[in-house]
Parts: C-alpha cells; structure tokens; sequence
C-alpha cells in the first residue's frame, strides 16, 4: 500500500474517531491497509484502554438536561469524567446532549440498560460503545452517573 493511500486512510480516521495519527498508522498497518479491519482493531483497543482505567475516579463532569417541544417531558443525564478539561470539551458535551434524547426517546430503567441500548442516531453502536470510543479519545474513564425522566 502507498504512503499518499495511507495518508489518506489516517487523516479520514482521524477526523471519524478522533485518535491519535500513530495509533491509526499502527491500525492500519496491522490490518494491511484494510479500513473496516483498523476501524475493528482501533475499537478493541479503546476497549482494552476503557478497561484500564475502570479503577480510576471520576470527580468532574456536566450535567445535561433536555425539555421535549410538548413540555411534557423532561430528562437530566449527569455524565462523569475525571478532568474538568473534558467535561468542557464540546464532545464531551455532545454526548451529554445525545443521552438526554436517547433517555427521552427509550425510556431506560436504569443506567445499566441505557448503556445496553441501541443509539437512536445510529443503531449499529450501543450506548457504551459512544462512552468507550470517547474515554479512548480522551484517555479518561467516563461514566453516566445519575438519569433522571419525567413526565406528564
């Protein structure tokens, strides 16, 4: 495979998952070029990571809030991370905003079975799959803490 090919490969990973270029090269290159492959090694990998830093503490975070149209329904999601560098981060945000919905949406019990959940936005990934993916960008344990839904 050619270095302008490679290239290509990493910057289009890179702006997808938003992992560093050397861990992408690495992928890739252990996948032979293959971009599905890299994609599936990069994703055990987060997970290896995740797993790593299950024992640290999470002392920052935000929390989320979402009011449906109707005003008949309302959730609060606090999502948990360990530097208030990353519960700044606009992703970091974003995933804060996307539980609200998933929680207005799906109706889950518990936060066990929010992270067992199909996302709404794209059902081939599971809840935890967007918490992993973004602990392993950030290199920090995140975690959804306390949920909360109401309604009408």
């Amino acid at each position: 495979m050619d270095n302008k090919k490679i290239i290509e490969l990493v910057k289009k990973l890179r702006a997808e998952m938003g992992l560093g270029i050397m861990e992408i090269k690495a992928a890739l290159e252990e996948a032979d070029g293959d971009e599905k492959k890299a994609k599936e090694i990069l994703k055990v990998k987060g997970f290896e990571k995740a797993k790593k830093r299950a024992e640290k503490e999470t002392h920052q975070g935000i929390v989320a809030s979402y009011t449906h149209s109707t005003g008949k329904i309302g959730v609060m999601v606090e999502l948990l991370c360990e530097t208030d560098f990353v519960a700044k981060n606009e992703e970091f945000v974003k995933l804060a905003k996307d539980l609200c919905l998933q929680v207005t949406a799906m109706e889950p019990e518990s936060t066990d079975k929010l992270l067992e959940q199909e996302y709404i936005k794209d059902p081939t990934q599971k809840i935890k799959d967007l918490v992993i993916a973004l602990s392993a960008k950030f290199g920090e344990k995140i975690k959804i803490g306390r949920m909360e839904r109401f309604e009408i």
